[in-house]
């Protein structure tokens, strides 16, 4: 499988050895930044970087998840989520990261570096990996009424109108 990951200055410890870790595990790790460390950088460009590439890898027909960090995951989360077709997910435990592919479908993970240790967060990442969408109609429903506003803003009835 495909995994992008992009960070911020907090991740990038956590992303160097996730990238590693992934590797030596047979996926294609595709790294969207930063190269080095700056205490200052501008986590934005580099999630949506990668979050772009999980859509266009699935539209090619390519298996391909993404994963972002932060120190909080957050503002990574918000700013993956603002490209068309991502269901960006912040996991903060098993559960979390098993739900957010079983009911969500994400297909990007936000998880905050100052929040977990490394072997947490190898844990999420591998539970998010491992765990395929369950396809059950009401999941599927919610994820296309998602979809049916990002496309035209379209929702269903307000039930109290």
């Amino acid at each position: 499988m495909r995994i992008h990951i992009a960070t911020d200055h907090a991740g990038l410890e956590f992303s160097t050895q996730l990238q590693e870790h992934l590797s030596s595990l047979g996926h294609d790790v595709v790294d969207h930044g930063p190269v080095e460390y700056d205490a200052v950088d501008d986590y934005p460009a580099f999630c949506i970087r990668a979050a772009q590439a999980v859509v266009a890898d699935q539209a090619a027909g390519v298996e391909a998840l993404g994963v972002v960090f932060g120190g909080s995951g957050n503002g990574e989360q918000m700013a993956a989520n603002k490209v068309h077709g991502i269901r960006a997910a912040l996991v903060w435990n098993l559960s979390t990261a098993e739900l957010a592919r079983e009911h969500n479908d994400a297909n990007v993970i936000s998880i905050g570096a100052r929040q977990h240790t490394f072997e947490e967060v190898v844990s999420f990442i591998e539970r998010f990996i491992a765990t395929p969408f369950s396809g059950d109609e009401r999941h599927v429903r919610r994820i296309g009424q998602i979809a049916d506003f990002e496309r035209d803003g379209s929702l269903l009835p307000d039930p109290r109108a």
